[in-house]
């Protein structure tokens, strides 16, 4: 990465697929593509596969729940230093008929455990390379959850891990296994192009403002353990997300989703970043509250510029990705009263019907007549026709985190391919982490192809 003085390498002109594919030829074996359709050895059908947590907070027991859903998979273990966490996980897997044994350091666990299939990680950032590389080196299948780390070195350690081990190793970047979104890169974007020449894209994560979280009354960490484990205090041990030392503040906990859609819905890598940010709302916080960041993507077609935003302080329209074209707009996100597809008014009235009788969208039901007077208003603002929209007729009945989860274990019993693997969490970890850097340097960031390679 450079700090914006220099040209821009002219391999940015390849799309991603090219990119990867070049990439991979010059690690000599290929690892970069191998690894995502590693052969596994398959299970019976009627034994579940065995399975542990590490770190049993918040997101771990998002990531519990889910798997609770998945026929075949079996908790056996639990790990987390904080005895409030070890207790919860317990007892909300036992009322499943789920008995695991418990345990404060990882390291106990993986010498104990030795018939497990898979761990999922879901401790802070800053301990994810080292119980993810742990359990690689174990011989267990890794889902660990985003970031892949607060250092890229450490991250890149992780995928060095993978591919040595041969285990494999899930970045939990949920959306990259939501049908809704495989509907919208695949059928509406690859296929029908309905979007003409993607110009421009925008995405959001606005969360309202939250107090620091506090300890539950006698559960709180005696300084040994916490210094054993390298908290300073029971405040960043709760609050670790706005320290630097443990994550990398809301650009990377909310951002990295987000962000990554870009790359996958663009299919190609970032080749700069700007971005500001700041500490302006709370107090004793390390890391920004706020920050905006625009991308620059090289597509076939032109440079895209994506605006991205995250902000603590309000709610404010929630969380979602645009993408823009000459022919229409995609609008899309985990929630799906947010997802809609926007024909120009300039097309034809009946452009895209050929597509909603694919079943690749569905109608609107029809808006109310507006006066002539106001459409007349309206088209003097859009220079023709306002914008008709669709719908994505795709259904999730699950959560968000079931469908990513299930791919992993399809993927350790099948061999089915990750929809994440370690890699493409790299490329990821390597954009969202320079944010933060371009905040502190306050001038354009220059992505290098290397940059993303590991």
């Amino acid at each position: 990465m450079s700090d914006g003085q220099g040209s821009v390498n002219a391999e940015r002109g390849l799309s991603r697929r090219d990119f990867l594919t070049s990439a991979a030829a010059a690690t000599g074996a290929g690892f970069w593509l191998a690894s995502p359709l590693r052969a596994q050895t398959p299970k019976s059908k009627n034994e579940d596969l065995r399975v542990a947590v590490i770190g049993a907070g918040t997101q771990g027991r998002v990531l519990m729940q889910n798997c609770l859903k998945i026929p075949g998979v079996r908790f056996v273990a639990v790990c987390d230093i904080w005895r409030y966490s070890r207790r919860y996980a317990e007892r909300r897997l036992k009322a499943y008929k789920q008995e695991v044994n418990v345990y404060e350091d990882y390291r106990e666990m993986l010498d104990k455990e030795k018939d497990l299939d898979a761990v999922l990680v879901a401790t802070p950032d800053w301990m994810h390379a080292e119980h993810a590389i742990a359990c690689l080196k174990a011989g267990k299948h890794v889902y660990c959850e985003k970031e892949m780390s607060n250092h890229i070195e450490k991250a890149r350690q992780m995928v060095l891990a993978a591919r040595e081990t041969g285990k494999l190793l899930q970045i939990g970047h949920q959306r990259r296994s939501n049908p809704r979104y495989l509907h919208a890169v695949g059928k509406l974007l690859r296929e029908a192009k309905l979007l003409g020449r993607i110009t421009n894209a925008y995405g959001q994560w606005n969360r309202a403002k939250q107090p620091d979280k506090g300890c539950p009354k006698g559960y709180e960490l005696d300084r040994a353990t916490l210094e054993k484990y390298g908290y300073g205090t029971m405040h960043q041990f709760r609050n670790w997300r706005w320290y630097k030392k443990y994550g990398g503040g809301p650009i990377v906990d909310l951002g990295s989703h987000q962000i990554d859609v870009f790359q996958w819905f663009l299919d190609t890598l970032p080749k700069s970043v700007t971005a500001a940010g700041g500490v302006d709302y709370y107090e004793n916080h390390e890391w920004y509250d706020n920050v905006m960041a625009i991308f620059e993507y090289d597509t076939p077609d032109q440079t895209v510029r994506a605006f991205y935003q995250v902000l603590t302080t309000t709610s404010a329209r929630g969380y979602l990705e645009t993408f823009m074209g000459d022919e229409g707009t995609l609008q899309i996100s985990e929630d799906p009263t947010k997802c809609r597809v926007y024909a120009e008014g300039y097309l034809p009235k009946d452009a895209w019907d050929k597509w909603a009788e694919k079943g690749y969208l569905a109608r609107m039901p029809p808006p109310k007549e507006e006066p002539k007077e106001a459409m007349d208003a309206i088209v003097s603002v859009y220079k023709s026709e306002p914008p008709v929209a669709w719908l994505l007729p795709v259904e999730l009945e699950k959560s968000y985190h079931q469908p990513h989860l299930e791919n992993f274990f399809g993927a350790i019993r099948h061999g089915t391919p990750l929809n994440c693997p370690a890699e493409v969490g790299y490329e990821s970890a390597v954009t969202v982490l320079a944010v933060n850097k371009a905040v502190e340097a306050a001038r354009r960031l220059d992505f290098n192809p290397e940059d993303f390679q590991v």
